[in-house]
């Protein structure tokens, strides 16, 4: 039997076990929780299919007689919360302790749906998890009910109980055998309506918190494998570029060094320790050639991209044009965690550990890479600190697994900060001409042309076979940019784009192409209320669309106090962002008085997600896509010198710090009781505009090249 699944309704399972485990199907389509029903691998009944097999494609829930709930997860918790947030909607659908709810985090599968990208994790999850618990909750309360010969519409839960009317009480793991055998539950299986939400809505810590700030959180480079020895790569000056020769002989002489390994990507050190291995790795003698880019630098890709940008045509008859040309640079991902895989690879299997956002793709390319089958490939995901969609590539991995093939034994492969500034994965460079025309005071016309630096495939190596095909950014299907989702009323809207292929390493950064595409139509949006002589907020009132983003706009200046007299060398910025199924405002204050030393002193943000599961986590993250805004826009990018990136670290990849995070944070969550939509990268777009505006208003300046300070 196969049937379509409904976006809004989802056929859960009983898996064969001694202990009540449902499951429900997870679609292939991270943006929804559709998906086919399989075929049973055991008896069905019409209401139910109990099924014998793994968890393939499935949101699994475990009740355990421990009277824990075990989720395992098919996507990975890189600092965004998710854990929480499904923790949370199973607790909601349970009426258990969150203290009880366990989400490891599954390791790769042989189908389904594991990938974490497109702020698509909660959309996806929050139908099936809900009806995953709702489910064992009813099949909890009737094995109770005839326990104790009671109707099962007397008893109701609590903390990780059934309570009877008497005041008995059993726990769910006291039940969970029983339950087990339960096809037909006496009560709903239905998930409660919005309005009786007792945990999902309500601002809570994070489930992980005490473990990360006392070090009990495990990362890649906690994993204690067997006999898996420290490991570091000498990477070329130039990227792409080639050894030549290799010179190992007083690095092998060193103390604590195993073995010496020559690379696609360069020759790597496998050592006792970190420090013998960087010891080591200094001592290699090696000749380079140089990198396909030895002869190309920062002005020569400007050039490039410039040329590559479609013509914008021939304006209305009878318009006023406001035009502008913007400059976006490559940006490093960055995260704190380095890159670090775990790998121990054999003649016949191979098993890793790494923090990964598409682990099944990873595993068939390491496959792939090694000569094995996917089937004898296993990959443990762990948690990653940060990712910002740096680990929807696993390149690091595909190196760990080559090495250890190489070296006949099991490596913790670190990449430092250095080789993935330098040798890693970037938001590509691109170049954007838009043009609004108006008449009659409203836009007419408003058109973008766009050209992005694209990743060509002439390299060999892990840096480009870690790549996923589909997500990464510079390849923007050609069409209009400003009503993807019927942002503004600007009459006849039209966009292209173009390319200029280069053998680097690129990536999908947080928000992708909305983060330059959307700063540079914000900017011009700014400037076109200048040109009509009107206010950027009323004017933006006025023009967009949507009842939600006109109403996140209104809460950022009420409760930011738009339009308030400053100092001379400060003002506001406002800019507005929808994506998602969600949209937000972001309302900046900057202080100006020094164009070169720009200060950011206060962010207002307002966001409509739908449901938001933990307000206190949409907060979070939208305090970092402030960050990111005020980094991108007014100091963090990357030079390309001669073929080589000049930064090689946080001392001259001028990420935002403390000392330049906003002095006044607030953010806003709208009610509603609409299902989530995406909310972990709606934020940048915003923020980056709004600082762009700030600072184009305090220094009476057009920045048209971020960051500002190149």
């Amino acid at each position: 039997m196969a049937r379509q699944l409904s976006r809004r309704r989802f056929m859960v399972y009983t898996l064969a076990a001694s202990t009540l485990t449902v499951a429900a199907p997870l679609g292939c389509d991270g943006s929804s929780a559709e998906g086919v029903e399989p075929t049973a691998a055991g008896v069905s009944t019409p209401s139910d299919v109990l099924v014998t097999g793994t968890d393939e494609e499935m949101l699994v829930l475990e009740v355990t007689a421990a009277n824990r709930v075990v989720v395992r997860l098919p996507r990975v918790e890189v600092g965004q919360g998710i854990t929480t947030a499904v923790a949370m909607m199973i607790a909601e659908e349970l009426d258990a302790r969150l203290a009880d709810v366990d989400i490891p985090l599954a390791e790769a599968r042989k189908k389904g749906n594991q990938y974490t990208g497109g702020s698509s994790s909660v959309t996806s999850l929050y139908g099936p998890a809900r009806e995953l618990a709702a489910t064992a909750r009813a099949k909890l309360v009737t094995a109770a009910a005839r326990r104790w010969h009671l109707p099962a519409g007397q008893l109701r839960t609590r903390d990780t109980m059934v309570i009877a009317p008497d005041g008995r009480t059993a726990t769910f793991g006291s039940l969970t055998e029983s339950a087990a055998r339960i096809q037909h539950p006496a009560v709903s299986t239905k998930p409660k309506p919005t309005s009786e939400h007792r945990v999902i809505g309500r601002p809570t810590t994070r489930i992980d918190a005490r473990d990360i700030v006392t070090g009990r959180a495990k990362y890649a480079g906690d994993v204690a494998v067997a006999g898996a020895k420290p490991t570091v790569v000498a990477r070329p000056p130039t990227l792409g570029g080639k050894v030549v020769s290799v010179d190992d002989r007083a690095a092998r002489a060193l103390p604590g060094v195993h073995a010496v390994v020559r690379i696609a990507g360069g020759v790597a050190v496998v050592a006792d320790s970190f420090h013998h291995a960087f010891k080591a790795r200094d001592a290699l003698r090696i000749t380079w050639a140089p990198g396909p880019l030895a002869a190309l630098s920062d002005a020569g890709i400007r050039s490039r991209l410039r040329a590559a940008v479609p013509p914008l045509g021939t304006p209305l008859l009878g318009t006023r044009q406001v035009t502008g040309e913007f400059e976006f640079a490559f940006v490093s991902h960055a995260p704190m965690e380095v890159l670090t895989a775990v790998a121990d690879v054999r003649a016949d299997r191979a098993e890793l550990w790494f923090s990964s956002q598409t682990p099944m793709d990873a595993r068939d390319s390491i496959a792939s890479a090694v000569g094995l089958p996917a089937s004898k490939v296993r990959v443990h995901v762990t948690r990653g600190g940060g990712s910002f969609g740096r680990r929807l590539n696993f390149d690091a991995a595909i190196e760990a697994a080559l090495i250890s093939k190489a070296a006949h034994r099991p490596v913790k492969l670190m990449w430092s900060r250095n080789d993935d500034i330098r040798h890693g994965r970037m938001r590509p460079a691109s170049h954007h001409r838009i043009r609004a025309s108006h008449a009659g005071g409203r836009v007419v016309s408003f058109t973008h042309m766009m050209a992005s630096v694209n990743e060509s495939y002439e390299q060999e190596g892990p840096a480009a076979q870690g790549g996923v095909t589909g997500v990464v950014s510079g390849s923007r299907v050609a069409g209009p940019l400003p009503s993807d989702s019927g942002l503004y009323n600007f009459g006849r809207v039209s966009g292209d784009s173009g390319g200029v292929e280069l053998a680097m390493p690129l990536g999908a950064w947080r928000s992708v192409d909305s983060g330059t595409s959307r700063t540079a139509e914000e900017i011009v949006v700014d400037e076109v209320a200048g040109s009509l002589g009107e206010d950027p907020v009323a004017f933006r009132r006025t023009t967009l669309r949507s009842k939600r983003v006109k109403a996140v706009l209104d809460k950022v200046a009420s409760t930011g106090n738009w339009g308030r007299t400053m100092p001379a060398g400060q003002a506001q910025g406002v800019a507005v962002h929808e994506e998602y199924g969600s949209c937000v405002a972001c309302l900046v204050e900057i202080d100006a008085t020094d164009p070169k030393k720009p200060r950011v002193t206060k962010v207002v943000m307002a966001a409509d997600v739908g449901t938001a599961v933990n307000p206190r986590g949409l907060q979070a993250q939208l305090m970092g896509t402030a960050a990111d805004g005020i980094s991108t826009v007014l100091q963090a990018g990357l030079h390309i010198d001669r073929g080589a990136v000049r930064e090689g670290s946080f001392a001259d990849f001028h990420y935002a710090r403390q000392r330049h995070a906003p002095l006044h944070f607030e953010a806003h969550i709208m009610p509603s009781r609409r299902d989530p939509g995406g909310a972990g990268e709606l934020g940048v777009p915003a923020a980056a505009g709004a600082v762009a505006n700030a600072y184009a208003r305090a220094t009476g300046t057009r920045p048209r090249r971020f960051p500002i300070n190149f």
